[in-house]
């Protein structure tokens, strides 16, 4: 079978790179073709990958700054040619579903999102980003091209798979096209329920009868950008006076620190075994942001660690309220102090919480997309 792989572009380590990650174990001979390959920021993942990159690849600053270019992405995505594959999997929030295939190429849209910064809210992607004054100014009227391109491109898809039921909604609603759902990887292997060792901060639920122990802090994780929503967690912890330390970089963070109180502790980017660790000794991990899928908040299920969300994106499809966590329903400073005091009210028990999250572990993710693929694949040769 001959197979390629699209991706939006390859700038950052995030959760849609963790999908193009396991694809390519399934077929490691794939080649990646993606409209911009930041080779630093990538750290060494693909490193032994064939990958094609557009024009845009050339153009100054693009790398780091491709967010100033959205009339520049369609016709970059729009330049490979996919003639000699039989199946082409995009791995699309943005452009990749994009791509150009001939009728004899089978073209399947794995789609973390329909591209929201044309949908949802043009104004609030100029203001969360930042972006020259100028650019600010020519966003809206571009966005009016980018969103006639998306919903076109979107009929170029053959098969799509959502990583969500939330996504899949939205992949009716801007589309008008059904589709599978197939949860994103999650490395659940990678975490486990565990008996903190630390005197300074031991965590509150006891993981062996879940009873209640002294209280330890609270945690959030993720890159520090303004949709994350750090800012309200920040000022309910400082009102509060409890402890919330956050793991993550990113251009939010010197206006996080000056609002931030003496309870706030910025850790930055730390490895997988110190994530881990805080994950293991938190009491909870606090997550204000509406998500297409939050593989930081199934982190801390496959920890044992109950969520204090806010009720929006995917999180309400896994998360039990009053067994693995507490949810809010307004992302603001009151609603989380609220939900916080009813949260102390509460026990857990944390191997049942990472009980709940074990389906969404790597290896039956690839195992769903190997299969999905192949018969699908299977199903394209008959009809032609």
């Amino acid at each position: 079978m001959r197979i390629a792989f699209v991706h939006d572009y390859l700038v950052q380590y995030g959760g849609a790179e963790r999908v193009l990650e396991c694809l390519t174990e399934l077929y490691p001979y794939a080649p990646i073709y993606t409209i911009l390959h930041n080779k630093d920021a990538m750290h060494g993942v693909f490193e032994d990958k064939r990958i094609y990159t557009s024009y845009l690849q050339n153009f100054p600053f693009a790398r780091r700054w491709h967010r100033i270019f959205p009339l520049l992405m369609p016709p970059a995505i729009e330049q490979f040619d996919f003639s000699n594959y039989d199946v082409v999997v995009s791995d699309s929030s943005s452009y990749a579903k994009g791509i150009i295939t001939g009728p004899n190429t089978l073209h399947i849209c794995y789609m973390h999102t329909p591209m929201r910064y044309a949908w949802d809210d043009c104004q609030k992607y100029t203001r969360d980003f930042y972006f020259p004054h100028l650019v600010k100014k020519l966003i809206p009227f571009a966005m009016n091209y980018i969103r006639l391109w998306d919903k076109v491109s979107a009929d170029r898809v053959d098969v799509f798979i959502a990583n969500s039921n939330f996504v899949a909604r939205r992949i009716k609603k801007y589309y008008h096209k059904d589709s599978i759902v197939i949860h994103p990887p999650v490395d659940t292997n990678n975490f486990s329920v565990q008996v903190s060792n630390s005197n300074e901060n031991p965590p509150r639920v006891d993981e062996r009868t879940s009873s209640r122990v002294e209280a330890g802090f609270f945690l959030m994780v993720g890159r520090l950008i303004a949709y994350k929503r750090h800012s309200v967690a920040i000022r309910a912890f400082n009102e509060m006076k409890l402890p919330l330390k956050i793991i993550g970089r990113g251009p939010e963070l010197k206006r996080l620190q000056k609002i931030a109180g003496p309870t706030i502790e910025f850790l930055g980017r730390v490895d997988d075994e110190q994530l881990k660790k805080h994950y293991a000794e938190c009491q909870a991990v606090i997550f204000p942001q509406e998500e297409d899928f939050g593989i930081v908040a199934i982190e801390a299920l496959a920890s044992g660690k109950p969520l204090i969300a806010f009720r929006g994106g995917d999180i309400p499809e896994h998360m039990e309220e009053g067994k693995m966590g507490v949810f809010f329903d307004k992302q603001n400073s009151e609603d989380i102090i609220d939900a916080v005091q009813r949260f102390e009210k509460l026990s857990f028990d944390a191997n049942y919480i990472r009980s709940k999250v074990l389906k969404f572990d790597r290896e039956i993710f690839k195992e769903k997309m190997k299969t999905f693929i192949e018969s699908r694949v299977e199903e394209h040769k008959n009809q032609l």
